[in-house]
């Protein structure tokens, strides 16, 4: 069995799945299907970002939340926390974004699966031509942006990376985010 063929039995098999709450929808990823179940204090740092980053963007951009983001080729479908993009990508035909039309995607690391974030999408993102991917990391509260998608002996990765904590401010494409602002994990709380 091909990785396409896996990728298409498992993209059948999510479009089936009804969703049990309160998880989100499952990504895909090399042949593996990966669910996550976001907790209020992650969802708390997302709308933290969400209420700095939108007024920034004009009228041209759209930040999404939690939408589908393909690479059919690839055999990869990511499920970023936010994700900006053109507003005539957001109105598209298709039901996911495509990659390589986003400018910035933007993942809170998890409690439960930090390897999620810091290597599964690391590996994903470059090679799916994401621009610019910001892991933000309440565990320790640190954040690192990471952007120039490229090849190193085959595998994808970033050019650049420029690591924060949550007392600076993160600049990404002009685009400014006071981390002071971000609330890190308490002591006994999940994702």
């Amino acid at each position: 069995m091909t990785e396409q063929s896996i990728y298409g039995h498992l993209r059948e098999f999510r479009e089936a799945f009804d969703k049990p709450e309160p998880l989100a929808w499952p990504e895909i990823s090399h042949g593996q299907r990966l669910m996550m179940s976001p907790k209020k204090q992650h969802q708390l740092v997302a709308h933290r970002l969400r209420t700095q980053l939108e007024p920034q963007l004009g009228t041209d951009l759209v930040l999404m939340p939690g939408t589908d983001m393909e690479d059919e080729a690839l055999g990869i479908l990511r499920v970023p926390d936010l994700v900006v993009i053109d507003e005539e990508e957001a109105t598209a035909e298709s039901d996911a974004i495509d990659p390589r039309r986003c400018h910035l995607v933007i993942e809170i690391v998890s409690r439960s699966n930090p390897g999620n974030g810091y290597e599964g999408k690391l590996r994903d993102y470059p090679a799916m031509g994401v621009p610019h991917y910001l892991i933000v990391d309440p565990r320790d509260g640190t954040a690192v942006h990471h952007w120039a998608p490229t090849r190193r002996t085959g595998e994808p990765t970033y050019d650049n990376r420029q690591h924060y904590t949550f007392a600076d401010t993160v600049t990404v494409t002009g685009w400014k985010i006071d981390t002071t602002a971000l609330p890190r994990y308490s002591a006994d709380a999940g994702r």
